[in-house]
C-alpha cells in the first residue's frame, strides 16, 4: 500500500514540473540572439601623405678600382687597407730604373740640340748658313724636348696616386710583385655622400621631382632612418618594366652607408586630408574589400570600399565611406550582415604581482614567531 502511494506522488510531481516547463516556454517564446561584442571607431579625416616605396642599392659618390697603366715590379706600397687618403696622395711606386736612364739620355740629347740651335741662330743672323739649316735644327731640338716629356710621363705612370679623397679598400699588392694593368691594387670610395638608385612605376613619375624628401632604412642599422633627397630622375622609362630609375643623395658623415647596401627607400608626397582606418578593419575577400558599418540600431552591414595606400597598420579609404561613419575595427571575423553588435568592455587592469618568495618566507616566519606570544 505504501509503495503505491509513493509511486502516485512521484507521477504527480513529474506532471507538475512538465506543466511548469511548458508554461514558461509559452510565456517567454524563443530567446533573441545576444549582441556580438566588438570594437568600433568613427571615421574622421586626418592628415595623410602617400608614400612611394622601393628597394635601392647604395653607391659611393665617387668610386674607382685602382690599377696600373704599365706592367712593372712594385717598388713601394704607401698605404694600408681601409686608410683614408687625400687626392693626389702616392699609393704605389713601381720600379723606374730603366726609365730614369732613358730620361737622362733624352735630356742630354736635348741639351746638345739646344746648343747647336743657338750657334746656328747666330750664324743665320750673319747670313753665314742657310735658313733651311736653322729650321732643320729647330725641328731636331723640338723632337728632343718631346722625348724628354715622354720619358717624364712614362716615369709618372709608374707611380699610382689617389684620383680623389676617399677610403681605400683591402690592399691587393705587395712590394716585389709584378703588377699588370689588369691587376687590382685596391678600391677607392668617397663615402662622404652616397647615392641610392631605385626604380619606381611610371605612374609615380609625377611625384619624382628633384629635391623631394626621401628616407631609407637598412638591415645593417636596425631602427635608424637615413634622410636624403631626390637628385635626378632618369630620362627614360624602361619599356620592359614600365619603371624609371631615380637617384637619391644621402649625406653620410658617419660612413654607415656602404656601397652595395640594400636599402628600403620611401618617398613621401605632399600632405593632404584623407579618411584613414585601422588596416585590420578592412576585410579582403578575393579582389573585393569591405568594412562592417554600424547603423543607428547597432546592426552591421557590409560596405564595399576601395583602399588606397597602406602604411604603419593604417589604410586610406578612397571610396565607400564618409566622415562620421561608425565601423567595426576588431571582431570582424565573427560578424554577418544584419547582426547586432555592442561595444566590447575594456579589459580589467592586471592584478598586482605576487610577493617574491623571500618576502613570503619572511612574513610566514614572522607570523610563526608571533603565534606563541598570542597564545
Amino acid at each position: 500500500m505504501l509503495s503505491r502511494s509513493l509511486a502516485g506522488a512521484l507521477a504527480l510531481a513529474t506532471l507538475a514540473l512538465a506543466g511548469c516547463g511548458r508554461g514558461d516556454a509559452g510565456a517567454g517564446g524563443p530567446r533573441a540572439p545576444s549582441a556580438v561584442p566588438v570594437t568600433t571607431t568613427v571615421v574622421q579625416p586626418v592628415a595623410w601623405n602617400d608614400t612611394v616605396q622601393a628597394l635601392g642599392t647604395a653607391h659611393a659618390r665617387e668610386s674607382v678600382t685602382l690599377s696600373a697603366k704599365v706592367s712593372e715590379i712594385v717598388e713601394q706600397v704607401h698605404f694600408e687597407s681601409g686608410q683614408q687618403v687625400k687626392a693626389g696622395q702616392p699609393l704605389v711606386t713601381l720600379r723606374v730604373n730603366a726609365q730614369q736612364a732613358a730620361l737622362g739620355e733624352a735630356e742630354a740629347t736635348l741639351n746638345e740640340a739646344e746648343e747647336h740651335y743657338r750657334r746656328l741662330q747666330g750664324l743665320a743672323a750673319q747670313q753665314l748658313v742657310a735658313r733651311s739649316t736653322l729650321d732643320a735644327q729647330r725641328a731636331l731640338r723640338d723632337v728632343a724636348a718631346a722625348r724628354v716629356r715622354q720619358m717624364k710621363s712614362d716615369i709618372g705612370d709608374r707611380q699610382v696616386r689617389a684620383p680623389f679623397a676617399g677610403v681605400l679598400g683591402i690592399r691587393q699588392v705587395s712590394p716585389g710583385a709584378l703588377l699588370t694593368p689588369n691587376a687590382v691594387i685596391a678600391t677607392l670610395d668617397d663615402l662622404s655622400r652616397m647615392y641610392v638608385d631605385f626604380q619606381v612605376p611610371e605612374a609615380a613619375l609625377s611625384a619624382m621631382a628633384p629635391g623631394a624628401r626621401v628616407s631609407a632604412t637598412t638591415a645593417a642599422w636596425p631602427g635608424e632612418r637615413f634622410e636624403g633627397e631626390v637628385q635626378t630622375v632618369d630620362a627614360r622609362v624602361d619599356p620592359a618594366t614600365r619603371a624609371v630609375t631615380v637617384r637619391a643623395a644621402f649625406d653620410n658623415p658617419g660612413q654607415r652607408l656602404r656601397p652595395g647596401m640594400l636599402l628600403d627607400v620611401r618617398m613621401y608626397r605632399p600632405e593632404r586630408q584623407a579618411l584613414v582606418v585601422p588596416e585590420i578593419a578592412v576585410v579582403q575577400v578575393g579582389r573585393d574589400s569591405f568594412v562592417y558599418r554600424v547603423d543607428a540600431e547597432d546592426k552591421v552591414a557590409q560596405a564595399p570600399v576601395k583602399a588606397g595606400v597602406r602604411r604603419d597598420g593604417k589604410a586610406e579609404i578612397v571610396e565607400g565611406l564618409r566622415a562620421g561613419d561608425r565601423i567595426v575595427v576588431d571582431g570582424t571575423g565573427k560578424l554577418r550582415p544584419g547582426m547586432a553588435v555592442a561595444e566590447a568592455e575594456k579589459p580589467a587592469p592586471a592584478p598586482a604581482p605576487a610577493p617574491a618568495p623571500e618576502q613570503a618566507d619572511a612574513s610566514s616566519t614572522g607570523e610563526d614567531a608571533a603565534a606563541p606570544a598570542r597564545n
